[in-house]
């Protein structure tokens, strides 16, 4: 038997290690899809003063030039392993993390090291074409007077976090490397809502579509309506544990005033987790009303032909005996025979008809 499954359909959920097995622990191996021939690196410095972007960068030494403020430094594109070590070198990260970062399909999650803090999350984007979740993996590590970003694409949600610095609008400016880790997770954790939205207004049309009219092609939505949920309960489930520890102040790098925002990601993850939850259980409902649909309109089909054909049996039974071949039948020579067998078998089907009816079969 041949499965046509959609293109991606696995793959979206468990990714195929390219890593060679008994590979030395730190071992970079991009595990990912190339979606750029070459990766860009952008980066800018900011404090309470101002904003510079495109400041002088060295690849092995990255830290150079930068300002008293934060260094936010963002990858596009993690298939250039060369460049993430070297980059992960200059700001003493660990192998395991940078492995990490290019072995794409990470759970989210939280991870303190000796100066600074990795932080992983899924960031996802609505294809309202495909209409399906896209998820890609964010690798977030900060420490005293710097952020580094990975992502496998260009194209993010972190523009109004730029826009925000660019403008010097709120406290972001005047806050540290945590306070901007925080608000990257937090645009991200924000996109999540916008893509909970359209998965709601998909629910709410395909329970009218069961409703009204079922159809096998609605068995197929819900079936992908419940994978794109479980895409969304993957990516925002984890965020609540891997915000915890940063709102319990075991991070020495996050600092009290910004332990707050962190509780609000923690909440922002529960809410949606909840909600995805409250929308999977409403589905697997739909689809259980799908098929008592289906059902019933199999039962009413079956109560009609059965109510037919016990109609038509007396029949059948009086005009399989006048049927038989046999010279001497009483009524074969009487005048009016045929007209009151036809009359007898009409009174008997509109008898039971009307009997069917006043016992609501029908």
């Amino acid at each position: 038997m041949k499965l046509h499954l959609p293109l991606g359909g696995v793959g979206r959920f468990v990714r195929r290690h390219a890593k060679p097995p008994g590979a030395v622990p730190g071992t970079l191996v991009h595990t990912g899809v190339q979606h750029m021939e070459k990766p860009r690196v952008t980066v800018l410095d900011y404090d309470a003063e101002g904003v510079h972007e495109g400041g002088p960068f060295d690849v092995a030494n990255p830290a150079a030039g930068a300002s008293a403020g934060v260094r936010w430094i963002n990858v596009d594109g993690l298939h250039d392993v060369d460049l993430i070590g070297a980059l992960g070198s200059g700001f003493g990260v660990h192998p395991l993390v940078l492995e990490d970062i290019v072995h794409v399909g990470q759970r989210p999650k939280y991870e303190a090291y000796d100066g600074y803090a990795y932080l992983v999350a899924s960031m996802l984007n609505w294809n309202a074409e495909q209409r399906e979740v896209e998820m890609e993996q964010v690798s977030v590590l900060f420490g005293t007077g710097w952020v580094l970003t990975f992502q496998e694409r260009i194209g993010d949600v972190m523009d109004p976090v730029r826009e925000r610095l660019r403008t010097r609008g709120g406290r972001i400016c005047s806050r540290g490397a945590d306070y901007l880790a925080y608000a990257l997770i937090d645009a991200i954790v924000d996109r999540y809502f916008t893509v909970l939205d359209r998965l709601s207004e998909q629910t709410e049309q395909l329970e009218m579509a069961v409703v009204e009219q079922a159809e096998e092609a609605t068995v197929r939505e819900l079936h992908r309506l419940k994978r794109e949920l479980l895409l969304l309960r993957r990516a925002a489930a984890p965020v609540a544990e891997m915000a915890n520890p940063l709102t319990q102040g075991d991070s020495p790098l996050v600092t009290p005033e910004t332990r707050i925002f962190w509780r609000d990601v923690h909440d922002h993850a529960r809410q949606i987790t909840d909600s995805v939850e409250s929308l999977r259980d409403l589905t697997s409902g739909l689809m259980d009303l799908y098929f008592s649909v289906v059902s019933h309109r199999a039962n009413e089909v079956m109560k009609v032909l059965t109510i037919m054909a016990s109609i038509f049996i007396p029949l059948t039974f009086v005009a399989g005996i006048y049927g038989m071949n046999f010279a001497y039948m009483p009524e074969l020579q009487v005048r009016w025979a045929y007209p009151v067998l036809l009359l007898l078998m009409a009174t008997v089907g509109v008898t039971m008809l009307l009997w069917f009816r006043r016992r609501g079969w029908f």
